[in-house]
């Protein structure tokens, strides 16, 4: 039961990502955005979202998952009914712009509850390829459902139908879970909350910016550059710190390290697969963006195939040899995918090369989710888990930034070489013995007897 109503918040987070895509026009029309202040509607989740995440995962570990995870539920819930109601382009702005903040609370929290809940190996890589689908799914019925609410009842809809899921969450929750929280008497390193929170929005910031504008936008390249200035300075405090934001042990492990290095490039294929294919099927096939978004969902259906048969690979094979399957499937999709042009047919041109990337999705994401939350522990599984969330959203915005631009033949193609590299990656440094997360024996027990 706690699986259940963590996954059907994480599914209700991870829609609120793409919902907005198709309304947009009616909440143009309705509310009056301008062309320059309609964008926000979408950048002001992923900025808050983004830049919070890492300190938002450190604070569940320091004040309880339990705890920030319904608090940012309950802010996800009021920023949706703030948003429903909207009547003025900035109310909508900033009800997204809080909406963001609350998933960047519950999102981490949530993913750290699993990792603690289901200690042994087989059983956390089982519910974390759950956790990994769930979202993948959400992610594809967002077009869907945002279409279908736009054109059967109104745009606000996509907002109000969060509230259930809120109320649902709220009411259950804390039965089944107990509170958890790093051991000991931990206080926040308040220097480098600032700055690893000021590098991350500021790098955030600039990725939106460089997929609008271009990376030769001047204010694109002082952002960018101010983001690592931040990020040399946090480094700095960091190795100062009596107590730092980041455990020095927690970046000492090689297979977190590698997991989250071939995460980012997986994002940043499969983020401009996605904003490149929803483009392309419209302009070259004459699709409408809801006739688009259902031709998205046999993707979800290759996620779920692929999660099938990733828990029936035999664990003795190790994460190495089964990312590096999932990433050369992922390959041979994005190619199968990049020779789509106009009057090609759905059923030949792109529905297989759909299939084949879902597939390598589902085959891939719940080994990168373990892999990335490997050996962590009471005192850093929601720092494991935010940073692993948020390399899947740096990596998705370096993606529709960088790739998005190049066209949809040569950025799938790019995306490709993406994949490819990841392979390099995880064949040359992921440890061989890397088979999963591993617990202590009093962990186990203690998870044991919360279920």
């Amino acid at each position: 039961m706690p699986m259940i109503v963590l996954c059907l918040v994480q599914f209700m987070l991870v829609l609120d990502d793409t919902v907005v895509n198709v309304a947009l026009p009616s909440i143009r029309d309705d509310l009056g955005f301008g062309a320059s202040g309609l964008p926000w509607v979408v950048n002001a989740y992923f900025l808050a979202f983004g830049g919070l995440l890492l300190l938002c995962g450190r604070l569940a570990d320091l004040l309880g998952r339990r705890r920030v995870f319904l608090i940012g539920v309950a802010l996800f819930g009021v920023a949706s009914l703030a948003c429903g109601l909207a009547q003025h382009p900035w109310q909508l702005v900033a009800g997204r712009f809080v909406q963001g903040t609350g998933s960047a609370m519950a999102g981490p929290a949530a993913m750290s509850m699993i990792t603690l809940l289901y200690p042994g190996p087989e059983e956390r890589a089982k519910a974390l390829g759950i956790w990994g689908g769930i979202a993948a799914l959400g992610a594809t019925s967002g077009l869907v459902i945002s279409g279908a609410l736009t054109d059967m009842v109104s745009w606000r809809w996509i907002f109000l139908i969060n509230l259930p899921v809120v109320a649902v969450a709220l009411a259950l929750l804390p039965r089944l879970v107990p509170e958890s929280r790093a051991p000991g008497r931990r206080r926040l390193d308040v220097p480098g909350a600032v700055l690893v929170t000021g590098t991350a929005v500021t790098l955030v910031y600039g990725l939106l910016r460089a997929g609008a504008t271009g990376w030769t936008d001047p204010v694109v390249i002082g952002v960018v550059v101010l983001s690592a200035a931040l990020a040399v300075a946090f480094l700095s405090v960091e190795s100062r710190a009596v107590v730092p934001l980041v455990p020095g042990a927690f970046l000492a492990s090689r297979t977190r390290a590698v997991a989250n290095g071939a995460t980012l490039l997986f994002s940043m294929a499969m983020y401009a697969m996605s904003f490149l294919l929803m483009i392309q099927v419209q302009t070259a096939l004459g699709y409408s963006p809801l006739l688009a978004g259902i031709a998205y969902l046999p993707y979800g259906a290759g996620i779920l195939s692929g999660m099938w048969l990733s828990s029936r690979i035999s664990p003795r094979i190790g994460t190495r040899w089964k990312l590096l399957l999932a990433f050369l499937v992922n390959i041979a999709g994005l190619l199968l995918l990049s020779g789509l042009v106009a009057g090609d047919s759905y059923l030949v041109h792109v529905l297989p090369g759909m299939l084949v990337l879902g597939l390598g999705n589902g085959l891939g994401l719940p080994v990168m989710a373990t892999a990335a939350v490997d050996g962590t522990t009471e005192d850093d599984a929601g720092l494991g888990s935010a940073l692993f969330t948020s390399v899947q959203q740096i990596g998705g915005a370096v993606g529709v930034a960088a790739l998005a631009v190049m066209g949809y033949s040569s950025g799938l193609m790019a995306g490709a070489i993406c994949m490819a590299l990841g392979a390099v990656l995880i064949v040359a440094l992921l440890p061989p013995q890397a088979n999963g997360p591993r617990q202590p024996a009093d962990m186990e027990s203690a998870a044991e007897a919360s279920r």
